[in-house]
């Protein structure tokens, strides 16, 4: 990957796009404080653009700026829906399109696009609202415990982990508060690793870490505000594994049309059988997120870090600028 470096017509105008109308509201806040803290002011001019969680902002101004971070997790920052609207306006943006972030969002359709590459994931099962979900039915085919979730949301906001009725009605109850769409997946015992990606045409893969919760799962709790959960990196695992979980990382990044940056997330069973769980194509940034730990402990610090990610998010820009946009 080529160093990126700034052109001579002076520092480019970054414009560090973050809150918004998601549950992830307060996670971006934490996120983009590292990021603005992390960008090198001798070749950035920073502004900040916040995005109320009623999802006002002032979008008129991001014509000005040379390129936008956007640092927002969850629907309507996440899912596609900012993507589109930065590539309508024509301002190059950092981290996946709008068809990499959609379904890198969406659980189901991520789902279904890794199980179609070959690749390997748990079993599921898709619910709508308004479908009769019926826990002995789910249970006999995916077995107990389960795990159900929001199909579009991040930092396992309205994630649940069940083993009886009762606990099940609650989290179907509680996932659909969130989403019109919820998955159910079988439970896979297995360490929780964790694998960053960075790149576009040819990305590269970090180092594996692992995530040790001292709770259920790692919950938000454990992401954000209990610091009791342990990111060890590198995880402990042998060399064949570990590459193993690289290639499977960008596969799974490639299989699902992402660019830029992402975290891939996998469970490594006892027998050495290791499962994708799922991507982040916005991953947090805050001081604890495994995404700058993984490339920091790879060789690439966060100032170095962002200076890549804010290049890749141009040479992509000048790439779709040679396209044609006319039949003739």
């Amino acid at each position: 990957m080529k160093k990126f470096i700034p052109p001579r017509r002076g520092k480019l105008k970054i414009g560090v796009l973050f809150g918004g109308k998601s549950a992830e509201h307060e996670v971006s806040l934490q996120s983009a404080r590292n990021v603005i803290e992390g960008l090198d002011r001798s070749r950035y001019q920073i502004t900040k653009i916040k995005i109320n969680k009623s999802g006002k902002f002032p979008f008129n101004i991001l014509k000005k700026f040379d390129v936008i971070f956007p640092v927002l997790h969850g629907p309507f920052g996440e899912d596609g829906s900012m993507q589109g609207l930065l590539k309508l306006a024509g301002i190059p943006y950092v981290g996946a399109g709008v068809l990499g972030s959609a379904v890198g969002m969406d659980k189901d359709a991520m789902k279904r696009l890794l199980r179609d590459a070959g690749l390997p994931i748990g079993k599921f099962l898709t619910f709508r609202l308004g479908d009769k979900v019926s826990f002995n039915k789910i249970k006999k085919e995916l077995g107990s415990p389960l795990f159900i979730k929001p199909a579009n949301m991040g930092s396992s906001v309205g994630v649940s982990k069940v083993r009886n009725e009762s606990e099940f009605k609650k989290a179907v109850t509680e996932a659909f508060k969130f989403d019109t769409k919820i998955i159910i997946e079988e439970f896979i015992k297995g360490r929780e690793i964790e694998c960053a990606v960075l790149g576009n045409n040819n990305p590269m893969a970090s180092i594996p870490g692992e995530i040790i919760a001292n709770q259920e799962f790692y919950s938000y709790d454990a992401k954000y505000i209990d610091e009791g959960s342990v990111a060890e990196i590198p995880a402990k695992i042998d060399k064949k594994t570990a590459r193993k979980i690289q290639e499977l990382a960008i596969k799974t990044f490639q299989a699902l049309n992402c660019e830029g940056m992402g975290r891939v997330d996998f469970f490594l069973k006892k027998n050495g059988r290791v499962f994708v769980n799922e991507i982040n194509t916005i991953p947090g940034f805050t001081n604890i997120s495994m995404y700058p730990k993984l490339w920091e402990a790879s060789g690439i610090p966060l100032p170095k870090l962002l200076d890549r990610l804010i290049g890749l998010a141009i040479e992509r820009f000048e790439k779709e600028q040679k396209l044609k946009t006319t039949a003739n």
